[in-house]
């Protein structure tokens, strides 16, 4: 009989501490992915940024020198992340293909102009640069015309504001409710040994003597939890790259390297800390109190 209790205990306190080790992995392994995104959050404002550009528009019979010059200046200046230079008739063949017909045979002329389109760096692509950059550029005698749209440069800017803002105000919240989470099931798995630590209580034992075991469980918890987390965020970060190639590449071992050992600190420090003040709320607990 006493057997079958032993075994019923111990199957209760693994089932327990399997519970724990499973909410805790869950909570780190969101906590760590956040980080990540957080971290790399810049690197994807830059990449939507630096797909705003600018066309510029060539007038007609310029010499094939001017142009090459005129492109090597734009390459060389500190707001150019890329140009590409479409000529006239590649202009006029991909007009063409959008519309389905020969509108050069029914115009009688060709009013399609070579362009080079410019990719801006991220830190340019806003309204006031673009407008000091066009300033610029409109001077140089070959240039016919600038265009970009001004009101896509000032939503992007303000929706990567609003992302931005929205992120950060989640992560806080995200962090709370991890916390909250996992102080309450490391508590409900306390709770369910309350007996023992009265029982603990009634023989004598001391406080840092009940505490001792299960601090020890917290650690080893939180450990086991951190590290199934971040066997986790392994596997995520190879399924990020494979998906989000050419938008984010988390390929910094040191910010992921740093990232892994905050979350396994963060897991050890928090299960223990959780587990110490559970354990002393109900060593304070009255006999009255244990069946509430």
């Amino acid at each position: 009989m006493n057997k079958r209790k032993n075994k019923s205990l111990n199957r209760r306190i693994i089932s327990s501490s399997v519970s724990v080790i499973i909410s805790l992995s869950l909570v780190l392994f969101v906590i760590g992915l956040l980080s990540l995104v957080l971290i790399n959050a810049q690197k994807i404002s830059n990449y939507v940024k630096e797909n705003v550009g600018f066309s510029i528009m060539i007038k007609e019979k310029i010499k094939e020198i001017e142009l090459l010059e005129f492109n090597k200046i734009l390459d060389a200046e500190e707001f150019t992340k890329q140009t590409r230079f479409i000529s006239k008739e590649e202009a006029t063949n991909e007009l063409e293909l959008e519309l389905g017909e020969d509108f050069v045979s029914f115009l009688g002329f060709n009013p399609i102009m070579a362009s080079i389109d410019v990719k801006l760096n991220s830190q340019y692509a806003n309204n006031d640069s673009l407008q000091a950059i066009s300033e610029k550029i409109a001077k140089n005698d070959i240039v016919h015309e600038i265009y970009y749209q001004k009101d896509l440069i000032k939503k992007l800017n303000k929706n990567v504001k609003k992302l931005s803002a929205f992120l950060l105000s989640f992560s806080f919240i995200l962090f709370f409710i991890a916390f909250a989470l996992i102080n309450n099931t490391i508590r409900l798995s306390v709770y369910s040994k309350r007996f023992i630590i009265r029982t603990m209580r009634l023989v004598g034992a001391t406080n840092s003597f009940i505490q001792k075991p299960f601090l020890i469980t917290g650690v080893y918890q939180g450990m086991c939890s951190a590290l199934f987390a971040i066997f986790m965020l392994i596997g995520s970060i190879q399924l990020i790259q494979t998906e989000t190639a050419s938008i984010l590449k988390i390929n910094d071992l040191q910010i992921i390297g740093l990232v892994f050992i905050v979350l396994f600190l963060f897991g050890i420090i928090l299960s223990g800390a959780s587990t110490f003040f559970a354990v002393r709320k109900f060593i304070k607990l009255k006999e009255s109190e244990l069946y509430n």
